[in-house]
């Protein structure tokens, strides 16, 4: 699978986000990076559909807005940073809505298989009946994946999944997302700030700055201490581990230095 972004324009009333865009993105983890107002969230708002850019977005190659509604709904799945309900849910009943354009006035057995199936497969039956405000943090995040999931995309798209995330549940939550990824075989685009999560995670690093892409490719040809430096203003240090994946540690910024 391909996704191919062309010609991508996009601004706010006369503030332009991004201008003639363009880049490619295989199968597997693609990680947009880059300071705030780069446009990362503009971005995915954008091939998800809730932005209207000039341009277009070709999967597979073919253009996204030859394709029917209902194929659309069930080809990408959209999760933003804030995930939140004050409804009185379910787990269940949470992974229902994920239905919500096949649903008709009566719950059939295929939505229900659909939902149990999901349950199974991230292995949280056992929240199933639980409220979701009852949630952890990590636990609530994992359900809204499995509420993307409900119609098996093949695109998925998400925006800083691990925000409010302690460090164990960002590992976990990283790892189910790899997993989900390969065995679907997916096209997941992630929006994220931090830089290591990115390096250890992605096959793909798209840098993204003043609503241009800066460099992309695999994590250990971008992160480098001249893209961090060029992007973010700051001087890092690179060191690469025994697997060859990039580690970051900020040293300080570069206009301390001028002081």
């Amino acid at each position: 699978m391909r996704l191919e972004i062309n010609n991508f324009s996009f601004g706010y009333n006369s503030i332009s986000v991004f201008n003639e865009m363009n880049f490619k993105i295989e199968s597997r983890i693609t990680v947009l990076i880059g300071p705030n107002a780069a446009g990362k969230s503009t971005l995915l708002k954008c091939i998800a559909g809730i932005l209207d850019p000039k341009g277009t977005i070709l999967f597979d190659g073919k253009d996204m807005k030859c394709f029917e509604k209902k194929d659309l709904v069930n080809l990408r799945s959209y999760l933003p940073q804030e995930s939140k309900t004050s409804a009185s849910l379910t787990v269940f009943e949470t992974l229902l809505l994920g239905r919500a354009n096949s649903l008709s006035w009566k719950v059939n057995e295929e939505d229900l298989e659909a939902v149990s199936n999901v349950l199974k497969y991230l292995r949280i039956e056992d929240l199933a009946l639980r409220n979701i405000n009852e949630l952890s943090g990590g636990q609530k995040q994992i359900v809204f994946i499995a509420q993307s999931l409900i119609r098996d995309p093949k695109l998925l798209l998400m925006d800083e999944p691990t925000n409010g995330l302690d460090l164990k549940y960002q590992l976990e939550l990283f790892e189910l997302i790899q997993k989900i990824t390969l065995e679907k075989d997916m096209i997941t685009i992630i929006a994220l700030h931090d830089l290591n999560l990115a390096a250890r995670y992605a096959d793909n690093v798209v840098v993204m700055s003043k609503g241009e892409i800066y460099a992309s490719g695999p994590p250990s040809s971008v992160l480098t201490q001249k893209t961090i430096e060029a992007v973010y203003g700051v001087n890092a240090r690179i060191s690469i581990d025994d697997d060859g994946i990039p580690w970051i540690k900020p040293i300080n910024s570069i206009k301390n230095d001028n002081r």
